[in-house]
């Protein structure tokens, strides 16, 4: 698995007065595809909230959006996402909502891994699960 991806179609909720996809909309279809991805990954965000030892979790750290062309209500669009960078407790994702062929958007995303609240390095097995996606 190089990448996972996510179908999504745009409601009229999504919209603005424009017609187009509001741009607050596209943080929702980016983190959509960052937790199927991890669910494809096999990782379990409430089991690792709910961990003995103390809760653990994924937050983003940094976020940039390249904004291309809108999408609009009813359009067929896919979430992308691959890993672009494995850091001690961080992880780089690029990600891309797209029309068929045609590039709606980009992100490039760092979650950093945290345990009780503080950056924690991420275990071994799941680096090597993020792997799967580079």
């Amino acid at each position: 698995m190089a990448r996972a991806t996510l179908p999504l179609r745009i409601y009229y909720e999504d919209t603005d007065f424009s017609g187009f996809v509001y741009h607050a909309r596209y943080l929702h279809f980016f983190e959509r595809g960052r937790t199927e991805a991890l669910r494809a990954l096999g990782i379990d965000q409430r089991a690792l909230f709910e961990a003995e030892g103390g809760p653990q979790s994924f937050v983003v750290r940094a976020m940039s959006i390249d904004f291309k062309s809108p999408a609009r209500m009813d359009d067929m669009v896919e979430v992308e996402t691959r890993v672009t960078e494995i850091g001690g407790a961080t992880i780089g994702m690029r990600q891309t909502l797209a029309r068929g062929a045609e590039v709606l958007a980009t992100a490039d995303v760092t979650i950093a891994f945290l345990g009780n609240g503080k950056p924690k390095r991420l275990p071994h097995a799941m680096r090597e699960k993020f792997a799967a996606l580079q």
